[in-house]
């Protein structure tokens, strides 16, 4: 007497193929992201009573003390920095966010903007807190 042979269990399928693939886009995603630079120095910005939300690439920034910053560069080498920037990509809508400690001296303001304006920005936006 034959005894029909058993069926045999499907074996398993293994999930290594899968994990490489998922490793590969991690480095993929990795190797791809643009990673923001650091602020040059901590700013504490003013408070505003209302207001829309600025959004732009480019930030400057002016500390208490009067310094001005741009990505990773200080004073005069940050505003040649930024003029660089904006010399590189004209296709740039020339918006400038403008990150001022809320003790920032005014004249240390008043003699900002006119710089800007001669490097072709036309539209710099105050970047404030709601309280």
């Amino acid at each position: 007497m034959q005894f029909p042979a058993l069926p045999r269990r499907p074996r398993a399928e293994s999930i290594v193929p899968m994990i490489n693939v998922v490793f590969l886009l991690l480095i993929f995603f990795l190797m791809t992201a643009q990673i923001a630079p650091p602020d040059p120095f901590a700013v504490t910005p003013p408070e505003a009573a209302a207001g829309d939300p600025a959004d732009g690439p480019l930030a400057l920034y002016l500390s208490a003390e009067g310094q001005i910053g741009f990505r990773d560069t200080l004073d005069e080498a940050a505003l040649a920095a930024l003029q660089a920037e904006l010399a590189n990509d004209p296709e740039q809508t020339k918006t400038l966010m403008l990150r001022a400690d809320a003790l920032a001296p005014a004249l240390a303001l008043a003699r900002l903007m006119p710089r800007l304006a001669d490097m072709g920005l036309r539209d710099v936006q105050l970047i404030t807190v709601t309280p």
